[in-house]
């Protein structure tokens, strides 16, 4: 397990409501890291990319469809997307260089998932610049 991977783990799956993460990078809109079981296609990283630089009013008010799944949009402002499927979540953070994910699944509470990831990606505004 290599120390980005490792990041994940620690920071967030730990928490035991975080399900999967994920790091895209913005450069070019490829998956840095993942977590084991989470497969984020090439088209999905790019349609989260697309949805904080191009999409952000569309997403507030249609939701996100992403991995095969519709979302509605809790929240969303041009550092962070909050949405939600039923019992499931998935949010995202945008720092300068990156894209963090985040799900959670039922049973998991969102309000630590999101505090885990905002952490990390403010960890990552003062790291990975």
């Amino acid at each position: 397990m290599n120390q980005i991977q490792s990041l994940l783990n620690d920071c967030l799956i730990r928490t035991k409501h975080v399900e999967h993460a994920a790091i895209i990078k913005l450069k070019d809109n490829s998956v840095w890291e993942s977590t084991v079981g989470f497969n984020l296609q090439p088209q999905n990283a790019l349609i989260l990319s697309s949805a904080f630089f191009k999409n952000l009013l569309q997403v507030r008010r249609e939701g996100l469809y992403f991995q095969e799944k519709q979302y509605k949009c809790v929240r969303a402002d041009a550092y962070s997307i909050y949405l939600k499927n039923e019992n499931r979540g998935l949010i995202a953070v945008k720092t300068d260089s990156y894209i963090l994910v985040a799900t959670y699944s039922e049973g998991m509470y969102p309000s630590v998932c999101v505090e885990a990831i905002e952490k990390l990606g403010n960890y990552f505004m003062c790291i990975y610049v």
